[in-house]
């Protein structure tokens, strides 16, 4: 059952912690200090919405994307296959809002459920198809960037936020971003496949917003805080400060995995950063790679020896750009 629908009489105070009202007004829910869990840590509580409009509801108690997922989807009473991605802060499909490997915590989660399907056939003109995929983490793979004047952005019915669903009646459901890329790059050049898309829900969302000004609650500010949860597929979290190198580090890993394999993935750029740790050269970098699970990337002596540039730019304080030049 859904949050917004459990009622009971309480105090003043329980119904300050716990307000749920209808979609059809501006409004974001004001919590109070969170209780602990058994073992004695803060439990983390989450604002989410569905993003074509919802009520507001309150989620916790989850340590990997696929969790989080679920939760929302037992928040909404639906299926967590149903939701395709989750953007923070922003109603909108805006993949530079796209839900990664964390979470700030004051962050504002909004769910993007499955919308209609479309089947479209496609000849590949060009060598590339000017795609930058990413994925939920979750099985659902999608269409993050679109390179202008290239042959998937002169056809109008495919737009970036587009889950990849099959391609010539082949299922891609629960293939990673990286599949889906090296399938879709091994199409020969002149060849015409179909391809099956689904978009997200779009509905009239376009005037909900924070709540600000007098009476607001604690929370009316999102996407500010400077701590954030960093979700791992292992199933571990952690609450960590905000670290500007990291950060730098982990954007331009994430600019040379779309350049070098045509994917985006915040979490698998945090992977490499921590691999990194300790190392002193590209060599112990590319050791610890081949022994971890990263290996089936099969990533290249020059990828890698990218990655190490990155990482040690970073940690001088020098963001080094990087170019973009290879996309499928």
């Amino acid at each position: 059952m859904p949050l917004w629908n459990k009622q009971s009489r309480r105090s003043e105070k329980e119904h300050m912690e716990h307000e749920y009202r209808s979609g059809k007004e501006n409004h974001y829910d004001s919590v109070a200090e969170p209780e602990d869990t058994p073992d004695g840590r803060p439990r983390l509580v989450f604002h989410c919405q569905l993003a074509q409009g919802s009520p507001t509801g309150i989620i916790s108690g989850f340590t990997n994307v696929k969790e989080l997922y679920q939760k929302i989807a037992e928040c909404y009473d639906m299926e967590a296959s149903d939701i395709l991605f989750c953007t923070l802060n922003t109603h909108k499909v805006d993949m530079g809002h796209l839900l990664g490997g964390q979470i700030g915590l004051d962050d504002f989660i909004f769910a993007h459920r499955k919308g209609r399907a479309k089947e479209i056939e496609i000849t590949k003109s060009e060598d590339a198809l000017g795609l930058t995929i990413t994925d939920n983490g979750a099985g659902y793979a999608f269409i993050k960037r679109i390179k202008e004047g290239s042959i998937i952005n002169n056809i109008p019915y495919i737009e970036v936020g587009d889950h990849i669903e099959k391609i010539d009646g082949e299922s891609l459901v629960g293939c990673r971003h990286y599949e889906v890329a090296k399938m879709l790059k091994e199409i020969p050049k002149g060849a015409t496949f179909t391809i099956r898309i689904v978009e997200p829900q779009k509905a009239g969302f376009a005037n909900i917003g924070p709540r600000s000004g007098p009476g607001a609650g604690k929370k009316a500010s999102y996407g500010s805080g400077k701590q954030t949860l960093r979700l791992k597929s292992n199933g571990t979290a952690a609450v960590e400060e905000v670290d500007s190198v990291r950060t730098t580090a982990e954007e331009n890993i994430n600019l040379l995995l779309e350049n070098f394999m045509g994917i985006n993935d915040a979490e698998l750029a945090s992977q490499i950063w921590d691999l990194a740790d300790g190392k002193t050269n590209t060599m112990e970098l590319a050791e610890a790679i081949d022994n971890s699970d990263l290996e089936a990337f099969g990533f290249t002596d020059d990828f890698i020896f990218e990655l190490w540039g990155a990482i040690t730019d970073a940690k001088s304080g020098r963001g080094k750009p990087v170019n973009n030049n290879n996309q499928y």
